[in-house]
């Protein structure tokens, strides 16, 4: 009879150690993403011709209001002398400056980095964001107002 107890006691165990490993993390549930988002001369405004293009990777957890993005460009017409997240605006209107990574990336026609930070509730809005409002700008000495742009449209 002990050795039953044991058995159930142990295959109890395992059980609710299964089940923890496997839950899925209750944060990955309620974050908002964009995959692979182009950034493009096309989005700029108005329109800028160049073979420079990019993408980002964007997440954000509205429980602790952090925002992580990943840029990527190439082929730009020099080397990126800015770079800032702009808004609130719609696609094809410009905004104001509302996040600025002068000194997270490498002035190159191509690179990459990654940051984070947190909203600050006041020129960067929750609402803002979510609403599709923000974009990110990578600016160059041929073009200073920006030579790609890349709405971030995130999606839960």
């Amino acid at each position: 009879m002990k050795n039953l107890h044991s058995l159930v006691f142990i295959t109890m165990g395992l059980f609710c150690l299964l089940a923890v490993a496997c839950r899925k993390d209750k944060d990955d549930d309620n974050l908002y993403r964009a995959t692979n988002a182009p950034i493009t001369g096309a989005q700029e405004s108005p329109a800028v011709t160049t073979t420079g293009s990019g993408s980002f990777n964007a997440t954000y957890n509205p429980a602790s209001k952090e925002m992580n993005i990943t840029i990527s460009w190439q082929g730009l017409t020099g080397n990126a002398t800015l770079m800032h997240i702009h808004g609130p605006a719609d696609r094809g209107t410009n905004a104001g400056v509302l996040q600025n990574f002068a000194t997270l990336f490498a002035a190159a026609p191509s690179g990459s980095f990654s940051t984070s930070f947190v909203l600050n509730g006041t020129t960067q809005t929750e609402a803002d964001l979510l609403g599709g409002k923000w974009y990110v700008n990578i600016h160059t000495a041929a073009h200073p107002g920006g030579e790609i742009r890349g709405q971030i449209e995130l999606t839960n």
